[in-house]
């Protein structure tokens, strides 16, 4: 699996699959969550509205994930995670773990973009979600090793992210 760092919007990466920072009602929101809901079109609205009618009526929990097709995007489709929120207290590393996990189990997608899953508004340290993310997705990695010779599997996972500044993080923890 190659793992890829960028500056850039994640709305314009083709890719299987992109993943939203989502909030828990997935009715859209500001960040990365707004953008990929205005790229997208109204459909993906309609679509998230389904999934809050028939899979998670009280909003997505902390840590967990759900699809939806990409719409108007390049990818296929928008993968919804709510990151934990530190500001409300949420600050098991286990919480953002989960949502890089479930992220990558949630689609047969070969190839991933992710953002910076709850840096920013919700408080997280940069450095700390990049070395969440990694751990995350190479355990995923070594634990699906066997599944992927003989499907395919995941290849290729990109961090896009939106600051020049997050971007660098991202590479020093990756070298380190």
């Amino acid at each position: 699996m190659q793992i890829k760092i960028m500056h850039a919007d994640i709305t314009t990466r083709d890719v299987d699959a992109i993943v939203n920072a989502a909030n828990s009602s997935l009715l859209g929101g500001g960040g990365v969550d707004g953008a990929i809901h205005r790229a997208a079109g109204p459909e993906l609205l309609e679509a998230c509205r389904e999934v809050r009618r028939t899979k998670v009526p009280d909003g997505l929990p902390v840590g967990a994930a759900v699809v939806t097709p990409g719409f108007r995007l390049p990818a296929r489709w928008v993968i919804h995670t709510v990151g934990p929120n530190r500001h409300a207290g949420q600050t098991d590393p286990a919480l953002l773990a989960s949502c890089f996990r479930e992220s990558l189990i949630t689609v047969g997608a070969r190839s991933v973009a992710f953002p910076a899953i709850s840096a920013g508004i919700y408080g997280w340290d940069a450095r700390e979600v990049a070395e969440v993310a990694f751990d995350a997705v190479g355990s995923f990695s070594s634990a699906s090793s066997e599944g992927a010779a003989r499907d395919g599997g995941l290849e290729l996972v990109e961090f896009v992210l939106f600051s020049a500044d997050t971007t660098a993080i991202f590479r020093s923890v990756l070298q380190s």
